[in-house]
């Protein structure tokens, strides 16, 4: 529905195309605001209830490069549409919002009927279809995915979980240095528009496949804070250049750094949310969190590149810079947290089995198990909604020290300059 509502409203803005009233303009910007914020969660969330922790990363990435190929496209789509200036009436900028509302709206009627629903209840799997993918599901995610009905204690916990915000601090971070100004900063690097259109879209269409090697890679791996700490430094790089008096060429190749990173990162960031929260309501509720408070950096972004900071836009670049040390910092803090939860649970409980049997579905009353995580007192319901919370739910790690850690940041490094491997024993940090 939030696509369809979307689709409604995306031309009405140009209704600037469609008349030229200033409240109507700023009232469809707000409705369009309300119905197209749910999407990206909502989508992105229904991918976590359908696939494993080994393929998430990647079907997210294919998800979310759609809009880095919109950046990509775009420009070279407004360019072709503004050409329509004058047809009906209307300048050529209100036909850009006038057709892609269209499309969208032409996308989102079979869209009620193509987004699945959740595996359990989905009608597009048969019973066998459905019993062999759930039983994947349950030896992957454990618990965290199992069917639970609603209960406001899985929102509040995820509300009062101070992770929840650690997460979404580190995706506003990331929004903070979105480089959604690369056709602005070309424009400014000597190009006139028309052609700043056109070269804008290089950054975008080269983020997209470099975006689904990171995510393959660490789907393959299984490694999440390092592959984000690796883009986010790549973001870091193409700033620290941006800052620096030198040649047009190489600003533009700056240019081509910091969307690189901010686009790869964005996958493995929402896929490390996905991973490590359940019950699912728990999850859904961390999820919006996590989205609201990233969003909500847009506002501070888009003014802190002004018109009168150009062309070098010194403040703008210095800011960016900052928040991507600080997305460093806080990816390394989640890391080493996570290292030393999984930890303290081994010291208490002892190691769970490798194959997932206990903390899944499939043995969730099994008497021995119950015995060894003093679940005995507990209902099935009760246990489910542990989540991660489970003694026996590990956020899959097996790097042991700090040495460790560097070690397999180098060979990530080494894989990426120079195609080499990585080894094959590393997992999610």
């Amino acid at each position: 529905m939030d696509i369809l509502f979307d689709g409604l409203l995306e031309p009405r803005p140009n209704w600037n195309g469609f008349g030229h009233q200033r409240p109507r303009v700023i009232c469809y910007k707000i409705l369009l605001g309300v119905f197209e914020a749910g999407i990206v969660p909502g989508l992105t969330f229904i991918f976590t209830m359908w696939y494993t922790r080994e393929e998430l990363n990647i079907r997210i990435a294919a998800f979310i490069m759609a809009s880095s190929l919109s950046g990509a496209f775009g420009g070279i789509l407004a360019f072709g549409i503004r050409h329509m200036a004058g047809v009906g009436g209307k300048d050529g900028w209100a036909w850009i919002f006038i057709l892609e509302g269209l499309f969208t709206l032409i996308c989102a009627i079979p869209a009620l009927w193509l987004i699945p629903d959740f595996p359990d209840t989905s009608k597009i799997l048969t019973p066998k279809e459905r019993t062999k993918w759930l039983h994947r599901l349950a030896i992957s995610q454990g618990i965290t995915n199992a069917p639970l009905p609603f209960s406001t204690r899985q929102v509040t916990r995820a509300l009062f979980d101070w992770r929840t915000y650690a997460y979404s601090l580190r995706i506003m971070f990331i929004v903070m240095i979105s480089p959604d100004l690369s056709d602005k900063l070309v424009a400014d690097l000597g190009f006139t528009n028309a052609r700043a259109n056109l070269l804008s879209a290089a950054p975008y269409a080269l983020a997209a496949p470099f975006t689904m090697s990171m995510s393959y890679f660490s789907d393959k791996y299984m490694i999440r804070g390092p592959t984000i700490i690796v883009c986010t430094t790549i973001t870091t790089i193409g700033y620290s250049i941006l800052l620096c008096d030198v040649s047009v060429s190489a600003k533009f190749i700056a240019v081509f750094l910091a969307v690189m990173g901010t686009v790869s990162v964005g996958p493995t960031n929402v896929t490390f949310v996905g991973n490590n929260f359940g019950p699912m309501y728990t999850r859904a509720t961390t999820m919006g969190v996590f989205f609201s408070i990233g969003n909500s950096a847009g506002i501070l972004a888009s003014n802190v590149y002004p018109a009168s900071d150009a062309p070098r836009y010194i403040r703008g670049h210095s800011i960016a810079l900052g928040f991507s040390v600080l997305s460093i910092i806080v990816a390394g803090g989640l890391s080493i947290y996570n290292y030393k939860e999984n930890a303290r649970r081994d010291r208490i409980y002892g190691r769970p089995n490798p194959d997932g049997s206990d903390c899944n579905i499939l043995n969730i009353q099994d008497e021995n198990k119950l015995k060894t995580y003093n679940l005995e007192e507990k209902t099935r319901e009760e246990i489910i909604e542990l989540g991660d919370r489970h003694p026996a739910f590990r956020i899959p790690s097996q790097i042991k020290t700090s040495k460790e850690w560097v070690y397999l940041q180098l060979r990530l490094w080494s894989t990426l300059l120079a195609q080499d491997g990585v080894s094959r024993n590393a997992e999610f940090l």
